[in-house]
């Protein structure tokens, strides 16, 4: 059941992995939560945490641990996170079923529920 709520594909998990080396974070969680501000209202967060609270659910996905707080939870169910490499670099992706409504920039979303707080572009 939980483990639906975020989908971290291979490729992310060891982008993930990777700097996670890189900063010295070797052994924290992933943390991805959700926080009002964009143009739509509600933003995405991703970075590393070294504490769990009892509202925060606990993942395990191609070797990372990832957190998610339980009041996120029915935002990011089903969201996938992955990552994509170009010729023009690389870069994190995040797939929400429950987005309705996106800005143009793609940063920020709304959902039938949950509208954030919009700023302006």
């Amino acid at each position: 059941m939980t483990q639906d709520v975020v989908i971290v594909t291979e490729a992310a998990a060891l982008q993930v992995k990777d700097m996670m080396k890189h900063n010295e974070e070797e052994g924290a969680f992933l943390r991805v939560s959700v926080k009002g501000g964009g143009c739509s209202g509600l933003t995405y967060g991703m970075g590393f945490d070294h504490e769990v609270t009892e509202q925060d659910l606990q993942l395990e996905q191609f070797g990372v641990q990832i957190l998610v707080n339980k009041e996120d939870a029915a935002i990011l169910k089903g969201t996938k996170i992955d990552y994509k490499q170009s010729m023009m670099g690389g870069g994190f992706t995040i797939e929400n079923p429950n987005a309705i409504a996106s800005c143009g920039c793609g940063s920020s979303f709304r959902t039938a529920t949950a509208s954030g707080t919009p700023e302006e572009c």
